[in-house]
């Protein structure tokens, strides 16, 4: 296990980390009025975190086997070159979501307004979290790319079951952090998250640029890594 795995995936982890399941949702659920209800936020957060899991170990489990019967062909140059592409791909795809499109946010204020209505129930809180979580799969690049780099790292079982538990928990920690701000010092925090909701209404067009350009950059340096790209250009 290589620290450049470790730092791949916390990387990825910290870009989950601020999707709408991730953090819009919270913050918003943050700004209901009325005392905070910590419960329903975890609720709301762990089983965001128990679905990504699940979903990356459906896809560990499907890779290993591919690789399984792909034999060595996963570390082949031809197929990391075609990841050097696609990491080089999705890194230039990310600045044509600069954010100064005008996003089309009447779907997210409606979130806004359903989360911070107060009377959710937590059953109602878990559908919204299933809800958010499948809205995401289509474009969980970070996910996607973090459970492919685990899948080729040649790591145990245990190894990537592990570490898939530390990406979720990760992933969700920022929200966690904003809970416990939260409820230690609102009179600090409120304000910080009414402009960090603002800033997310105003920017959420170009959030997917940021999340295109990050795993795009990641995936791109693990497969230069693993073609001694860097010791090359350094000689």
């Amino acid at each position: 296990m290589s620290v450049g795995l470790l730092l791949s995936l916390a990387g990825l982890a910290l870009v989950d980390s601020t999707s709408i399941g991730t953090l819009f949702i919270p913050v918003w659920l943050l700004l209901a009025p009325g005392t905070v209800n910590a419960r329903r936020i975890l609720v709301y957060l762990g089983t965001i975190a128990v679905f990504y899991f699940a979903v990356g170990l459906l896809l560990a489990v499907g890779g290993s086997r591919l690789a399984d019967v792909l034999g060595g062909a996963i570390d082949n140059r031809p197929v990391l070159w075609a990841q050097l592409v696609l990491g080089v791909g999705l890194f230039a795809l990310s600045f044509r979501y600069d954010g100064k499109r005008r996003p089309r946010g009447g779907g997210v204020l409606r979130w806004r307004d359903r989360v911070t209505a107060g009377d959710s129930s937590a059953r109602w809180l878990v559908g919204l979290a299933l809800l958010a979580a499948l809205a995401e799969v289509a474009t969980m690049l970070p996910y996607l790319g973090a459970v492919g780099l685990l899948t080729t790292s040649g790591l145990g079982a245990a190894e990537i079951v592990g570490l898939l538990a530390g990406y979720c928990l990760v992933m969700v920690l920022p929200a966690v952090l904003l809970l416990g701000a939260r409820m230690a010092w609102p009179s600090l925090v409120e304000p910080v998250l009414v402009r960090l909701n603002a800033w997310i209404v105003r920017h959420s067009g170009g959030m997917l640029g940021w999340i295109l350009g990050i795993a795009g950059f990641l995936i791109a340096r693990d497969a230069a890594v693993r073609l001694d790209l860097f010791e090359l250009f350094s000689r």
